[in-house]
């Protein structure tokens, strides 16, 4: 198993009721809470199942998105990094993980400068690709390569196309060697030097897996695409998540994870 999944450590924030006014880039219904509540238990079980442990954050109902708690924060074993998110409802929303964060790691690094969502950032086995997006822009790319670099990891910007909401709402790491991206993002080249899967079609949405130690989270609605990661390495889990999707959500932005 590779250390980039190796994780043995979570963190996690339980949703509040305000969930279901998350923000959403292209409209459509709201979630139903219990909808959301009920897939958020089942990812965190699921994070636990995969032999992590997992501390849960109590729910800020003044955030409606801060169950997302990849977007405000990176974490790694060496160190934290909190982010600027390029939402103004969300951009105080890292000061609120800032007591936990302190808590477990040696060093937490502020970003000040400029806007980078924790979304647009896809840790690889060899660097960091920031992605630009309407979320995090070239000032705050800069500024958070800037604190990666002190955290001694390699970064890199990525030109992403402009339909794409963040780089990792289009693309997730499968495995060390293994990207898998919708068609825009492949026909981009920014993963070139890497093998790249691409999403099946019609399955796009489900382009936001999660790779946990040797268990690989995959959305229920995405059949075709579960049976093309199996074999990968890893044991394909797959998961409702229908009702967080309708608040551009994926799985990899519902927790912190990393190697103690």
């Amino acid at each position: 198993m590779s250390r980039i999944f190796d994780f043995t450590d979570a963190i996690v924030r339980r949703p509040g009721a305000s969930v279901v006014k998350g923000l959403r880039a292209g409209g459509g219904d709201d979630p139903t809470l219990d909808g959301v509540l009920a897939e958020h238990a089942g990812y965190v079980a699921a994070l636990r199942s995969a032999g992590l442990t997992v501390e849960e954050l109590e729910p800020l109902e003044d955030f409606p998105d801060a169950i997302f708690v990849e977007d405000p924060a990176l974490v790694f074993t060496q160190g934290a990094i909190l982010l600027r998110p390029g939402a103004p409802s969300r951009e105080a929303e890292g000061q609120y993980l800032r007591d936990a964060l302190n808590r477990r790691f040696p060093r937490v690094l502020q970003q000040t400068d400029g806007y980078a969502d924790g979304g647009d950032v896809l840790v690889m086995p060899d660097r960091a690709w920031i992605g630009l997006s309407a979320r995090t822009d070239r000032t705050g790319a800069a500024a958070l390569g800037a604190l990666l670099e002190e955290l001694g990891i390699r970064w890199q910007v990525a030109e992403t196309p402009a339909e794409v909401l963040h780089l990792k709402t289009a693309s997730s790491l499968v495995d060390e060697e293994t990207v898998l991206a919708t068609a825009p993002l492949v026909a981009s080249g920014i993963f070139a030097g890497y093998r790249v899967l691409e999403v099946p079609a019609g399955e796009e949405g489900g382009a936001n897996v999660l790779r946990v130690r040797d268990t690989l989270l995959v959305g229920t609605g995405y059949p075709r695409l579960a049976e093309m990661l199996d074999g990968y390495g890893a044991k394909v889990t797959v998961l409702p998540n229908a009702e967080i999707a309708k608040i551009d959500a994926g799985f990899t932005c519902m927790s912190l994870r990393w190697r103690a």
